[in-house]
């Protein structure tokens, strides 16, 4: 299957999501909206266990794809971690998906697949890899550090040794998990990044 069949099905199993809890989506429904036979939909994915795999796994990639977009939008360090935060904040707000990766928490309206690895004998590349492991909040927390740590560092940035950015990178991200449930306040998010992101790096 062309990869727009494939992210078609993923959009309309992710449409219905937002109109029912995942327990009552059908694959029939999902197929029918793609305009494709509920076969081809169960031959890309397996079942809808690996349906609710690669609508995860692909809500994690959206996620970190935005965290690359605002760390490459500026020079300036507390500008590009003051972008990862309002992305953090705006996609989990948007998301369900999103938030419940980043939080650990899922409701019952929401597919809860096992972020372990599954046996796959999917020939599909893409269902292969949504079949393996996906992110806990734990991971993307080290995993947005490092990649923010490893922009701010790089060649074309500020000349800060990595060592003393990996605290202040991991506040911001931890500070935007937090504002996911509480917003902020009046100066917004980049007042907070400014407050803990050192004179040296800023």
């Amino acid at each position: 299957m062309m990869p727009a069949a494939r992210e078609s099905l993923l959009d309309a199993a992710f449409t219905a999501l937002a109109r029912r809890p995942w327990s009552a989506v059908r694959m029939v429904d999902v197929a029918a909206a793609a305009g494709v036979s509920r076969q081809t939909l169960y031959n890309e994915f397996g079942s809808k266990d690996g349906l609710a795999r690669a609508l995860v796994r692909r809500a994690a990639d959206r996620y970190l794809a935005g965290v690359e977009r605002a760390l490459a939008g500026s020079v300036e360090p507390c500008e590009r971690l003051t972008a990862v935060a309002e992305w953090t904040r705006w996609a989990a707000q948007e998301d369900v998906l999103i938030r419940a990766l980043l939080t650990g928490c899922w409701s019952e309206r929401l597919p809860a697949p096992p972020l372990a690895a599954v046996p796959s004998s999917s020939a599909v590349p893409a269902q292969r890899r949504a079949d393996g492991p996906l992110p806990t909040p734990h991971d993307f927390l080290r995993i947005v550090r490092d990649r923010a740590v490893t922009a701010l560092a790089g060649p074309t940035a500020t000349a800060v040794d990595p060592a003393d950015l990996a605290h202040p990178c991991e506040l911001v991200v931890r500070l935007a998990l937090s504002c996911v449930a509480a917003p902020p306040g009046e100066g917004g998010m980049a007042e907070l990044v400014r407050a803990v992101v050192p004179r040296q790096a800023a």
